[in-house]
């Protein structure tokens, strides 16, 4: 039986917005944070302004990642004594200036750790409609010009939802359904709702663990036949997106924060290192294909791009490792402690850590024989130290610090966000 929706307002104007080179959930719009985009800066200077185009001022802090979505950056925070103000803010992406700024109260639990912030969530778009999803277990949905089109309360249809650490999951949108997850010690559920009514299509019972990892997409062949993927403590499932409906699912303890990423039929999950999965039609199961604990990951997610894949595990330590058998190609260590997930374009991946220092490196191949130490300098002292010239250091910038939130890329930019301000990056 579908449950109504707390509140409804008038159905969404059927406009239409191109959205190829939008940025539009947590991770880009394929949760895999890797985009097209060529010659971005590798340097910048807020001192002096070289390559910032412009910084704007935040109302309250907040760990959730910004979205763009047509000439538009869209983030979430959250305010007040009880972190009971929930926001939700527009920004033109030429000029910097605001463009809308909503406000609404939340209806659920809004302890959390003081770390984070009850905007701990990344909000996700289908190019017309923005969700914004809270830890208070509160989703709305807004039309791109800030129109309030529907509200759920969902701690209010099911008040034991909650952890007082924070939720945490950011929603996704696959075709007409947005998947929310609520992976929590109370009532722990993930549910599918319509995107144009915010009512409830489908809601499965989850395991009584808390999580922070987000749901993520496999895609197939066509977009009808992708597939929901949800991460708990013990298990990976598959999901159809439109009913809930169990495809398969894969036994493992998985990591808590780190999410999967799919790519090329295959799923790379963060547990106890990483596991490169394939499903398998004849059989009807997923399979391992390699696992590989040197690939761990930190809080961040791994990054899956032409043949590799990167993580951050702990001490800031940046791991590429090949996509074929999962063997370690290279290291290098980075300044920390970095939170958010590093972010690839045009052979460079970019790392930015708590204190708002961004580190691009360059992802090369071996160039020749030479070495480079795991600090990142080159140079011999031991080979146990040494390991293959991969990747160097190429470019840094400094923004403000307080840096949980992921970067997002679109139209030749990019885009972070600090406790205090949202920075474009851009020559």
């Amino acid at each position: 039986m579908k449950t109504k929706p707390f509140n409804t307002i008038a159905a969404l104007a059927a406009l239409c917005y191109l959205t190829g080179g939008d940025w539009l959930q947590f991770r880009g719009s394929d949760n895999n944070p890797v985009s097209d985009e060529k010659n971005l800066p590798k340097r910048f200077d807020a001192a002096t302004g070289e390559n910032v185009a412009w910084k704007a001022p935040l109302p309250r802090r907040g760990p959730a990642s910004p979205i763009v979505v047509a000439g538009r950056e869209l983030v979430t925070c959250s305010s007040g004594p009880k972190q009971d103000r929930l926001h939700v803010l527009a920004f033109d992406t030429r000029s910097g200036k605001p463009i809308w700024h909503r406000q609404l109260w939340a209806t659920g639990h809004t302890v959390c750790n003081s770390f984070g912030a009850v905007a701990n969530s990344t909000p996700a778009s289908d190019g017309k409609r923005i969700f914004v999803f809270y830890s208070s277990n509160d989703l709305a949905c807004f039309d791109i010009d800030g129109n309030l089109q529907w509200f759920r309360g969902l701690a209010y249809d099911y008040p034991t939802a909650r952890n007082d650490v924070g939720m945490g999951s950011s929603p996704l949108v696959l075709g007409d359904t947005v998947i929310v997850q609520m992976e929590n010690q109370g009532e722990s559920f993930a549910a599918g709702l319509d995107v144009s009514t915010g009512e409830t299509r489908w809601r499965i019972p989850r395991g009584h663990d808390a999580i922070w990892a987000s749901p993520t997409v496999l895609r197939g062949n066509t977009r009808a036949e992708d597939a929901l993927l949800l991460q708990g403590r013990t298990r990976l499932t598959a999901h159809q997106p439109s009913t809930g409906k169990l495809l398969w699912d894969y036994e493992i303890r998985c990591h808590t924060m780190a999410s999967a990423v799919a790519h090329d039929g295959c799923v790379y999950l963060p547990a106890h290192g990483l596991n490169a999965l394939r499903f398998d039609p004849a059989s009807g199961t997923a399979r391992l294909l390699w696992h590989q604990l040197r690939l761990s990951s930190g809080s961040g997610s791994p990054v899956i791009d032409r043949g590799r894949a990167y993580t951050v595990k702990s001490r800031s330590i940046l791991v590429c490792g090949d996509l074929a058998d999962g063997r370690v190609l290279w290291q290098l260590r980075l300044k920390g402690p970095i939170w958010a997930t590093p972010m690839v374009a045009d052979g460079h991946l970019y790392a930015v850590n708590h204190d708002g220092l961004v580190q691009v490196v360059e992802l090369g191949p071996k160039k020749g024989p030479g070495l480079i130490c795991r600090n990142g300098t080159e140079g011999a002292s031991h080979k146990l130290n040494l390991v293959p010239f991969s990747a160097r250091l190429v470019g840094s910038g400094q923004i403000d610090a307080g840096v949980l939130a992921s970067p997002a890329v679109a139209d030749g930019a990019i885009y972070f966000r600090t406790d205090a301000h949202l920075w474009k990056i851009a020559h």
